[in-house]
């Protein structure tokens, strides 16, 4: 089964399983190999990005950071007024 976007709406959606079931849906254009290799080492660079850079950032930096999350996610910002 070929991959469907998920950002369809019910009918779009209707109307993509039938062309499917039907065989009028149009090939997917191959990706070239270079383009292929440039994929996948932007992929791999994005998969090291993170422990790369928690190994670089110290301990104190690491709760700063998390500090800051944490309130932005649940600070006051996000309390109900009344």
């Amino acid at each position: 089964m070929s991959k469907r976007p998920k950002n369809l709406d019910l009918n779009q959606l209707a109307k993509c399983i039938v062309d499917e079931a039907i065989g009028e849906i149009e090939p997917e254009p191959e990706i070239d190999e270079n383009k292929k290799a440039a994929i996948e080492s932007g992929r791999l660079g994005g998969l090291k990005g993170g422990k790369a850079r928690a190994g670089k950032l110290t301990p104190e930096e690491r709760s700063d950071i998390a500090k800051n999350a944490a309130n932005s996610r649940w600070g006051d910002h996000n309390t109900e007024k009344d």
